[in-house]
């Protein structure tokens, strides 16, 4: 069976980020080859290609596949780690007064209240992704800014570690959307008596879980880690939900037990709600998107009372911080 892999580890998109690697990834993931027909494909001296295979070796999405002895030398084939890796694509307009700002976002109904402004003929255009796969759709380009809310566990800081990893030769801007509250997203009445993610990792609920690469997801991962959990024996592990509203709609449904979301997701729908953790999502930007005129006039909202009023009335989300910034400069 042929697996189609998500790269949602920091240490591979810090790699990917040289766009150069994309190019050696896909002729591994076609063909093995040696460091030698690398470079002959690709017009560089092999030791410039051996310093790239062995970043994408470490970063585990190539790997030595064979060795083949040949009279004095001996050779060397790589190939990739999966048949296949999931990729996103987006067609967007090209650059122009005419362009609205595209942002790439972990799902958030504070982005979505941002996104709806009846007043400005260019609103916000924005697509659900993970907040990983945001941050590297702006840096491949495919969008302007990223909505993230990722935690760092070695440093307990949101979003700033992975901006830089992931910008490490550019300035960025990290302006705060909102704080929301995370938790369990259980049935009315809540009758399994859930009460942490230890009731989860004891492997007798069916969990609605996030897609790879969201914050909560990553959340999740870490917290049934530190457990000691055996993801294989949850059951709904392998699932993934793009939204917080699609965990909510699986509980709701019956089909599900217990997710991971925000309390806005679970009050829609009549569910309960068991509080876990405060997060950060910020949006996060390069300087010179900052800069652009429509970019002003976002920012501009983000600081009104008006906007401000509007995300306070979302269930669990707090603006005291809405609109301040952060610069991650070279």
């Amino acid at each position: 069976m042929h697996n189609l892999d998500d790269i949602s580890r920091l240490d591979a998109i810090r790699v990917l980020a040289a766009p150069h690697r994309f190019e050696i990834l896909r002729i591994l993931l076609a063909q093995p080859h040696t460091l030698t027909m690398l470079g002959a494909r690709l017009g560089k001296h092999p030791a410039w290609v051996r310093h790239h295979v062995k970043a994408l070796e470490a970063a585990k999405l190539v790997r030595l596949t064979e060795v083949r002895a040949t009279r004095n030398f001996t050779e060397k084939y790589y190939a990739g780690t999966s048949a296949a890796f999931s990729i996103s694509l987006v067609v967007r307009p090209e650059p122009g007064p005419e362009s609205p700002l595209i942002a790439m976002v972990s799902h958030d109904m504070a982005v979505e209240a941002l996104a709806d402004d009846p007043d400005d003929p260019h609103p916000l255009a924005t697509m659900v992704a993970g907040s990983l796969d945001s941050l590297i759709g702006v840096r491949q380009g495919l969008a302007d800014i990223a909505g993230c809310h990722l935690l760092d566990s070695d440093t307990g800081e949101y979003n700033a570690p992975y901006a830089r990893h992931i910008f490490p030769d550019r300035d960025v801007i990290l302006v705060t959307l909102a704080h929301r509250e995370q938790g369990l997203i259980v049935p009315p009445a809540n009758p399994h008596g859930i009460s942490s993610i230890a009731d989860v990792a004891e492997g007798r609920l069916r969990l609605a879980n996030r897609n790879r690469g969201s914050g909560t997801r990553l959340w999740i991962d870490h917290a049934l880690a530190d457990l000691g959990a055996d993801t294989s024996a949850v059951p709904g592990y392998e699932t993934a939900y793009d939204t917080h509203t699609g965990v909510a709609e699986a509980v709701a449904r019956g089909t599900a037990d217990v997710a991971v979301g925000v309390a806005a997701a679970a009050e829609r729908l009549g569910l309960g709600f068991v509080p876990l953790f405060r997060e950060r999502y910020d949006l996060v930007m390069p300087v010179e998107v900052y800069q652009r005129e429509e970019t002003v006039r976002l920012i501009e909202r983000l600081h009104s009372k008006t906007f401000r009023h509007t995300v306070s009335r979302i269930p669990g989300y707090e603006s005291g911080a809405t609109g301040d910034e952060l610069r991650l400069a070279v």
